[in-house]
């Protein structure tokens, strides 16, 4: 057997653009072509070729979610190693994000060492799925703490900075949240230019401060509008900086309880020139397991009604997968190709990360989704991947 599959009957989305008669050749972990089906007869008349005929729907590149913070039962923050990283990535790949950021809320220096040196040994052995880090905080605002343990909450101090600088020479792809009130602009521009993604979250900053911030070096928005000075007439906030920002990308959870549909539909209004808005999950233990109940950091979490949230009504992450985000962004009027590519290109390009796009020599990772944006089957590197309960 060569390992070789055409795929065919979808509707082809490659990371930009919708194509309709395409099929996708893949082999073993690659994709081979995208092509009119009568440019791959010579393939299909080969009886070690596997030819599945899809009806209808889209066939997508793999999704791509910078923020992971758990799945399938578990807490990266719990238990920062390997099998961890495993069953997170198994989990949200049966949710359809075959690339994804395991994601370190604020926590212990030790607890910062251990997820570095976690996701370094993954990607080492190549675990499937795993894009690189995303450590959220400890360096953030204790006025926008969020479900975040206001006992770690700490500046960035030269000890801090070393670590981060370490493991960015280590990691392919490092984001680092952090509020610009908490770290200093030299901090930012010594992470930037070590190539970490640098976001602002979790911050209660004012416009200047922002601006200072993209100046140094930071690049992205942290789950816009969520944890973060708000939009004013006559005080920006960080929403107002991050929106006006040139080349600035922002994550966004769109669940229609993290952002209202009204909210959202300013915050894509003044995207449609910027190209930078992408999707984020949030995930917590939750995603794609049963369990209703959770704890973070010491706080007890309850799943209820499609949303997380502490004892005290606090959101603590989102029970949201991204094939729902697409729905959702789709029923509030946003074009099918933007909101794939939202799911897609988008978040891969704001990560640097080699995803997020369907073409020739890429790998095989993609979601088969039906007309009505379900998810129906997923492949990353070539092979079916079960997905999981949603």
């Amino acid at each position: 057997m060569t390992g070789r599959t055409v795929l065919s009957g979808a509707r082809v989305f490659d990371g930009t653009t919708l194509h309709d008669g395409l099929a996708v050749v893949m082999d073993q972990q690659r994709i081979a072509a995208l092509a009119p089906l009568e440019a791959v007869q010579d393939d299909l008349a080969r009886d070690d070729v596997a030819h599945m005929v899809l009806g209808g729907g889209i066939l997508s590149p793999g999704f791509v979610d910078l923020q992971v913070n758990g799945g399938g039962g578990v807490l990266f923050n719990d238990r920062p190693d390997v099998p961890t990283l495993q069953r997170i990535a198994q989990a949200h790949a049966g949710l359809g994000a075959t690339t994804i950021m395991p994601t370190l809320i604020t926590d212990t220096a030790d607890r910062t060492l251990a997820a570095i040196a976690a996701v370094c040994e993954a990607m080492a052995l190549d675990v499937p799925g795993i894009g690189g880090l995303h450590l959220e905080g400890p360096h953030i605002a204790p006025a926008r703490k969020g479900a975040h343990d206001p006992g770690r909450i700490r500046e960035m101090d030269d000890a801090d900075l070393a670590v981060l600088l370490g493991a960015a020479r280590r990691l392919p792809t490092l984001i680092v949240t952090l509020a610009p009130e908490s770290v200093r602009p030299e901090q930012i521009a010594a992470l930037a230019k070590a190539g970490v993604t640098v976001s602002l979250g979790h911050s209660d900053c004012s416009l200047e401060q922002a601006q200072a911030a993209f100046g140094a070096g930071a690049r992205m928005v942290t789950h816009l509008f969520n944890a973060m000075s708000q939009l004013g007439s006559r005080a920006p906030g960080l929403v107002g900086a991050a929106l006006g920002a040139p080349g600035v990308s922002s994550g966004i959870i769109a669940d229609l309880v993290h952002v209202h549909p009204a909210t959202l539909q300013v915050a894509l209004a003044a995207d449609a020139q910027k190209d930078g808005l992408f999707l984020v999950s949030d995930a917590m233990a939750p995603a794609g397991s049963a369990i209703d109940a959770f704890t973070l950091t010491g706080q007890r979490v309850f799943r209820r009604d499609r949303t997380l949230r502490l004892g005290d009504g606090t959101l603590a992450g989102a029970d949201l997968d991204l094939p729902t985000a697409v729905r959702n962004l789709v029923g509030v009027g946003v074009p099918l190709e933007r909101a794939l590519s939202m799911a897609t290109r988008r978040p891969a390009r704001a990560a640097g990360v080699n995803a997020g796009v369907l073409q020739a020599g890429c790998a095989a990772d993609l979601v088969y989704l039906s007309d009505a944006l379900e998810l129906c089957a997923v492949w990353q590197r070539g092979q079916p991947v079960p997905l999981s309960p949603v």
